[in-house]
């Protein structure tokens, strides 16, 4: 009997001892488990902040990159030009400035037309001028012979008949041409008792004379006439040396 007892007491001490064991193995697998929770729970929050952090970082940097666009962009509008002149801020203010530009070329172009112009007004004024004179003095110098003759006619009439209607008709004519000529700009040239210029007078004879000084036009042989400031014919005349 007590042997029964004792075995009774081994089997219930072994079952007890079971029971301990399994409940401290359960025990302790409930606590891995909570442990593998937290492990995996603060894994996944280390995930989500890990990648949380390279968003953040990516934020930034286009921030950043955008701050310095803008930066970037204010300085080049505001930068002068290497003229000094602000750069155009717009496509409206380069075509602005493209019109001036195009304005100011019109304009000098404009403006050294009507200088060339005026120089060919000017030119053209003057040959034509010249070309009037010329022509007058043509005509000049073919009248001149006639008023040679009418001299020569008046200075060889006799006193006596120097009063005679025909004398005096001649001399009236003569005087009206040669009215006529000095209003157009024709007079004669001084000779007799003038210093010999070569620019109006021409030396055909040279004598001597006592009463004259050196140089000195003695006689005149043929007149000469000036238009305006033109010599259309020299004098033809006797110089005293």
């Amino acid at each position: 009997m007590k042997d029964v007892d004792k075995t009774i007491e081994v089997i219930k001490a072994a079952m007890e001892k079971e029971e301990r064991e399994k409940h401290s193995k359960a025990s302790k697998d409930e606590k891995t488990d909570e442990l593998s929770d937290d492990i995996e729970a603060a894994s996944r929050k280390e995930c989500q902040k890990d990648k949380d952090i390279p968003d953040q970082k990516d934020k930034d940097a286009v921030k950043d990159t955008d701050d310095k666009d803008k930066k970037e962009t204010s300085q080049d509008e505001a930068a002068p030009s290497k003229t000094g002149k602000a750069l155009p801020r717009s496509s409206k203010s380069k075509e602005l400035a493209a019109k001036e530009e195009k304005i100011m070329e019109l304009n000098d172009r404009l403006m050294r037309s009507m200088a060339e112009f005026d120089n060919y007004r000017k030119r053209t004024e003057k040959e034509k001028a010249q070309m009037f004179d010329m022509g007058v003095m043509s005509t000049i110098e073919k009248i001149l012979p006639i008023i040679d003759n009418f001299e020569r006619g008046l200075s060889s009439v006799n006193e006596a008949d120097k009063d005679s209607p025909l004398v005096q008709g001649f001399n009236m004519i003569y005087k009206q041409l040669m009215t006529t000529l000095e209003e157009i700009g024709v007079k004669a040239i001084e000779a007799v008792g003038k210093e010999f210029n070569p620019d109006y007078h021409n030396a055909v004879m040279h004598g001597e004379d006592e009463k004259l000084g050196e140089n000195i036009i003695s006689e005149e042989y043929q007149k000469g006439y000036m238009y305006r400031d033109i010599v259309v014919r020299h004098s033809m005349v006797k110089v005293v040396n």
